[in-house]
Parts: structure tokens; sequence; C-alpha cells
């Protein structure tokens, strides 16, 4: 096929190939610095080191991995979950202002709004976050340790996370709460029975039970007037 018969490439193409540029060269950078390291101070690790030490973080985290791609990537949108897991703090950051971003445009994710939406967000947050870190580091370094380790202070700083959540579900909760009733009482009772269990299974398992429980009461006739 010649290439004035080649279909012009679409959005989701563009975002993918860049996407995929960027994740590559991001992963190459991230591996050159321990090879710099070594380089610099002529410290070679040996391989048979290098893969036991593999073998006993890859069980640990591949499951981590899967998980977040399967959760993360239907609200995040393509572009957004480029940016997202390149510049990390997902949890945190990124998916929260996404969420923030297409509640305050009047968007859903996966449609072509919302993945607009949700890619300048991310983008936005992770420029802000970078300026207001080197800003914030530079000028309260002398006095970091005193503020987190305040005893006033400490307790706070340590239900910041559950605080962000909170308040973004909220209204969610409150504006579709027959489809949150399932899945809340289902995360109480997963946190009640193994309440270490981490935050990405956690995320996963309510939006299985959220899926499952709205898909029930659809099927059931029971949201037929919600809107």
């Amino acid at each position: 096929m010649s290439k004035k018969n080649k279909a012009p490439k679409t959005y989701y193409d563009r975002v993918h190939a860049w996407g995929r540029i960027s994740t590559i060269s991001a992963l190459c950078v991230l591996l050159m610095f321990p090879v710099a390291i070594c380089l610099y101070l002529n410290v070679f690790p040996p391989i048979s080191g290098i893969l036991q030490g593999l073998l006993k973080l890859i069980p640990t985290y591949w499951t981590v991995a899967v998980v977040e791609v399967l959760v993360y990537t239907p609200m995040l949108g393509a572009g957004g979950t480029y940016l997202s897991f390149v510049t990390g703090n997902i949890a945190n950051l990124k998916l929260p202002c996404a969420i923030s971003a297409m509640e305050g445009a009047d968007v859903k994710a996966n449609s072509e709004e919302g993945e607009v939406v949700s890619t300048i967000a991310i983008a936005t947050s992770s420029i802000v976050t970078t300026a207001v870190l080197a800003v914030g580091i530079l000028a309260f370094a002398p006095f970091l340790d005193e503020f987190t380790n305040s005893p006033l202070l400490k307790p706070a700083f340590a239900q910041v996370l559950p605080a962000l959540f909170g308040a973004l579900g909220a209204g969610y909760f409150i504006k579709h709460w027959r489809i949150s009733f399932f899945p809340i009482i289902v995360m109480i009772i997963v946190l009640i029975f193994s309440p270490g269990m981490g935050a990405s299974t956690l995320l996963f398992v309510g939006i299985v039970a959220s899926v499952g429980g709205a898909l029930f009461m659809y099927n059931k006739g029971m949201l037929d007037k919600v809107k």
C-alpha cells in the first residue's frame, strides 16, 4: 500500500506512538543510572547476585504492576496512563487530579472529552508538582524535620491520603448512592478481615465490587430511574 493510500493517524495512534517512545526512554534512563554509578565507582555486582535479587522482588511486584495497569487505565485514559506511569505517584496525586478535573468539566472517563481532560490534568499536575517541590525543598528544607515530626502535626500527615480520597469519593457517593452502597459494604468487610491489604489490591477489589454490584442492580431493574 502506498503512502498516499494510508489512512491518517488518529489521536489514539499518536498517543500510543509517543507514549511508547516516552515510556521506553524513561525506562532506559532509569536503568542507565545504576550503570553509570557502577562505571564511575568501577564496581560491578555479579550477574548471579542481580538475578537472585530479581527473583525475590519480581513475584512481589508483578501482580501489583498488572493490577495497576488494569485498574488505572480505564480511569486515566491512554494519554493519562502513559504520563502517570512515567511520572509516578498515581494513587496519591495523578488519579485524584484526573478524577477532579473530569468531575469539574462534567465529562466521563473513557470518553474522548474525558481522555483530553485527564491527560491535561495529569500533565499539569506533573509540572506543578515538580515546580512546587523544587521551591518547597529549597525554602523549607531546614524546617521539614520539625514539621513532619511535630507531635501536633504528625497525626495530620498520616491522614492526608484518606482525607483526599474521602473528599473526592463523598461527591460520588451522594450523587450515585444506590450503586455506592454495595462496594462500600464490601470494602468495609475486606478491611475488617484483611486490614493490611495493599492499596492497589484494595482498589482492584473495590472496582470489581462496584462493577459487579451495578451490573446486578441494572439487570434486576433497580437502576431504571437512575440517570
